[in-house]
């Protein structure tokens, strides 16, 4: 089973460090679009991926529509503050696509306009507005592999 985390243009190391630990711990492929805000060997993002960065599938992308164009088939979720859809009303499959956007201004509105039916919201109270890129990229891809029957989540 794996599902795939996509950050569009991340901005903060220790962001990415954390999801490529997530990902370590539930075989979701990681999925890195540049332009990156930081370098490949940034010692925030190793420390915060720890020793784990060796079982962790990664791949660079140079654009998201090269991503696209490689997984045709693939389907595609889109979190964002400005969804009107909870992730929890969303049935997913193994190797969906779950894409979040750089931490200071999430996805581009067209991208998400493109998408309305697949875009996806954490519910927060209203004096919120964000929650942290790897939490939410967490919640997510854990809800993904409790629907799934992922091992040891009975």
């Amino acid at each position: 089973m794996a599902f795939h985390i996509v950050l569009v243009e991340p901005e903060i190391p220790a962001n990415t460090g954390n999801i490529a630990r997530t990902c370590a711990a539930t075989g979701a492929h990681l999925h890195l679009v540049r332009p990156l805000g930081f370098q490949t060997d940034d010692r925030t993002l190793k420390r915060a991926g720890l020793d784990y960065w060796h079982a962790v599938h990664v791949e660079y992308h140079d654009s998201f529509k090269e991503l696209q164009d490689a997984n045709p088939n693939g389907r595609f979720f889109y979190a964002s503050t400005r969804a009107t859809k909870v992730y929890t009303e969303f049935e997913f499959q193994d190797g969906d696509f779950f894409v979040f956007g750089k931490e200071t201004k999430g996805l581009p509105q067209e991208l998400i306009d493109a998408n309305l039916e697949t875009c996806m919201r954490m519910p927060m109270t209203g004096d919120v507005r964000s929650l942290n890129l790897s939490n939410s990229a967490a919640i997510i891809v854990y809800e993904a592999l409790r629907q799934n029957k992922f091992p040891g989540m009975d």
